[in-house]
This record gives structure tokens, sequence and C-alpha cells, in this order.
């Protein structure tokens, strides 16, 4: 591929991907690509790869099967999670000519230089146990809120995890790194940024290149609080047993960090938390979101949860939705257990089948519907900050559009388009 040409990305997962493929995209760009749209014809498409459940696994296929449709002369390079975990098995996938693991994933545009439509699938892969760089990533000009990658790779085994397979060993960039990369996002008009990470409470307890440092995440959140401008900061996902009173008590005082936690659960039975080889019981969880509560009671607070994991009886499901259900929480992110290879889960009994595991799924969405419902009628009447976003067009009606935004505590916000109005913050009374 001597001449510059044109690239689509497609990104499957989560935040921290979508930080990943913005910062491939930026690379590209610099070097020559024409980006496009993944609906377009390309002539080349980058697909970055999630491989928590066997949907991420699945659409991969599906995505590959549409491009050769469309374009069976282009190139299909795919990374991400599940490049690292079955490189071998996505080569046998019809078109896929560049298959990158972790460590490679950022030689993206070298790898292309050397590409030749016909040869055999190339594999560059790697052991993930040899991983220890970081590489900081964040997404921007993609929407109003940037993703700010900060820390990579998890040290934890959870049982049903495929994730440090993938991503190797907690890793995490410095500070001062971060805290400039945030001020020159804040110059660029940027007013909102998501802190993700693998493990982001882990942050600063890894090595990065081989070097260790001593950082903590609270050192972080204060840094970024006292040396930045930028008007808004979230917490992406942080374990229980890692969110400290000092960084709730920051966060509660803090006019930058938003009144917003997102806490996996993943489970509200001990028994079953046990097996999920968790490092928090329920009670943990429960002084987490009652201190939190007690100084920040306007604060919204999301919950990830797993049903249907190997071992979760019927009493063991009913103990966990009986907690949830107490729970002063706002919202659930309700996933369904997918069985993932070379995980401890595997080994576990007894096995929950499928369609109870989606029953499961669906009485916790009804739930979380509900809370939802509570949390947002409980400000009705009151005027918060909303940061409003970029246009978007109404399904029925391709003329209208509307504009979302937030408020600080995460209550969604729409009202018909007013320009003035993007990426800026403005007063609104809910109702």
């Amino acid at each position: 591929m001597s001449q510059p040409t044109s690239v689509a990305f497609h990104t499957l997962g989560c935040k921290l991907n979508f930080s990943e493929t913005s910062t491939l995209s930026r690379q590209l760009e610099q070097g020559g690509f024409e980006k496009k749209e993944f609906t377009d014809k390309a002539d080349v498409y980058v697909i970055n790869t999630c491989s928590v459940t066997e949907n991420a696994d699945k659409e991969c296929r599906q995505l590959v099967r549409r491009i050769q449709r469309r374009s069976p002369e282009s190139f299909v390079v795919i990374t991400g999670c599940y490049a690292q975990l079955k490189p071998n098995e996505i080569a046998t996938i019809p078109g896929v000519d560049l298959v990158l693991g972790a460590a490679e994933k950022f030689n993206l545009i070298q790898h292309l230089a050397n590409l030749t439509k016909g040869d055999a699938t190339k594999i560059c892969s790697c052991d993930i146990d040899t991983v220890s760089d970081f590489h900081s990533s964040f997404s921007v000009n993609d929407r109003t809120r940037t993703f700010l990658k900060v820390q990579d790779g998890c040290d934890y085994s959870c049982t049903f995890c495929t994730i440090p397979l993938a991503r190797g060993k907690s890793r995490s960039d410095r500070i001062e790194n971060v805290v400039a990369q945030a001020q020159g996002l804040a110059e660029k008009g940027v007013k909102e940024i998501v802190l993700t990470g693998i493990n982001l409470g882990d942050f600063g307890k890894g090595q990065t290149g081989g070097k260790k440092h001593d950082e903590s995440f609270f050192d972080l959140v204060k840094a970024l609080d006292e040396q930045t401008t930028i008007p808004r900061y979230r917490i992406s996902s942080i374990e229980p047993n890692l969110l400290t009173n000092e960084i709730i008590e920051w966060v509660a005082k803090s006019d930058q960090f938003m009144p917003h936690f997102h806490i996996p659960l993943q489970s509200g039975s001990d028994a079953v938390l046990k097996l999920m080889q968790r490092r928090y019981t329920r009670d943990v969880y429960l002084d987490r979101v009652n201190l939190i509560k007690k100084i920040m009671p306007h604060a919204c607070i999301g919950v990830d949860v797993i049903v249907g994991s190997p071992g979760e009886t019927e009493d063991y499901f009913k103990e966990s939705m009986d907690f949830i259900h107490t729970l002063d929480i706002s919202y659930l992110h309700v996933f369904t257990y997918s069985e993932r290879a070379a995980t401890k889960a595997l080994t576990i009994k007894p096995v929950v089948p499928i369609s109870i595991r989606q029953e499961r799924n669906k009485i916790l969405r009804n739930l979380s519907y509900q809370k939802l419902q509570y949390f947002t009628e409980q400000h009705f009447g009151s005027t918060r900050k909303v940061l409003f976003e970029s246009p978007k067009a109404v399904k029925d009606d391709k003329e209208l559009l509307m504009l979302e935004g937030y408020t600080d505590n995460y209550i969604r916000v729409e009202t018909p388009y007013r320009p003035e109005w993007s990426n800026q913050l403005m007063d609104w009374t809910l109702s």
C-alpha cells in the first residue's frame, strides 16, 4: 500500500475502545489516509473488537461479511481484545487481511504499508504477559464528551472475565502526562472528560514501560481538579473496593468532578460474588452507596450486574434482586453471562440455562427502568447545568434536529436544536 488511502473504523465494546479507535483514526489521518464513514466504501476497514460477550465475537464476523459484500477488494484489519485472544480463529474469517494483538495495535500504519491484498492473513500477536507499555488515547471531535484513557490492563482474576488475558497487567499513565493532555483538550474547547480504564481505581499501581511509579487515582483526581480548566470530569467505572472515602468526599466538594458514579456490583449475593472471585462483599458495596447518598443525595449511581453466571441458583438470584431493589441507585447495566474460553467460570456448577439467563435479564432491566424513572422524577422542578451535545435527527422526521444533553448528575435532556447551544453548559429546569 504505497499511496495514502481511505480508511473507516468501527468500534465494539467499552469507552476505552472508543478512545483507542479515535487515536488510531488521528494517526492514520496524519499519515495521509482519508477518513470515511464505516457505511461508505473505503480502501481499509478497521474493526476494534471487544470480547466480553459472545455477541461481540458474532458482531465482528457479521461486520466482516458486510464489508465483503460491499467492497471485497478492500483491506480488513481486526484489532482489540478479540484479536488478542483468538487471532487464529479470526484469521479463518474470509476477507480478513490483518490481525493485530495488544502490542501491535498502535503500529497499524506501519503494518498497512506492508500489506498486499490476496496474501494469507497476517497475524501480529504476542504473549500478553510481555505487554508493559501504556499507550495514551482519547476521543475528540467524535462527541462533546471526550473519553480519556488513563489506565489499561487488570491484575484481578474474576472467574468470568477474559480482560486480563486480552489486555495484560495493570499499567497507567503518569499524572503529569494526564494533566497536560486534559489541559490541551480544554484549550481545544472540550467541556467534559470521562476518565476511562480497565480497572480505573488501580491507577498508578502498575508499571508503565517497565518503570514503577507510586501514584494513586485519588492523586490524579486532585491534580486534574486543581491544575486544569476542564469544566466537567466524570469517573467512568470504578470498583467498590477501590472507591475510597477520600475520592467520594473530594467529588462531593468539587465543582469539576460530577456527582455521578458507575460502580460494578455484578451480583447482590455474597455467595455468587465469592464464586466470581470479586474483591468485596455486598456490605462493602452498600457502604459505598450509603456514603455517596449521605453527602450527595442528588448523585447518580449506575451499576453493572451479570445475570445467569455459573452457580447463580434461583435463591441466589432472588437474594441479588432483593438487595439491588433496596439500593438507592439510579440505573443498571445488565449483562447476560456468556461462556468465555480459558476462564475459571467454566468449571463452576450448576450452569444456568440460557432461557433462564434471558428471563433474569428482563427482570433486572425492568427494575432498572423503575429505578431511573424514580431518580429522574425526584429532580423535577430543580434547575441543573446541562451540557448539550451535537444535534441528531429524529427517526420519524429527518428534518427535525434535536439536541441531547446531560445534567451534572447524568439526567438526559432533549430539546429542539439551537445551534448556539451545542457544546454549551446551560441552566435547565427539569420537568
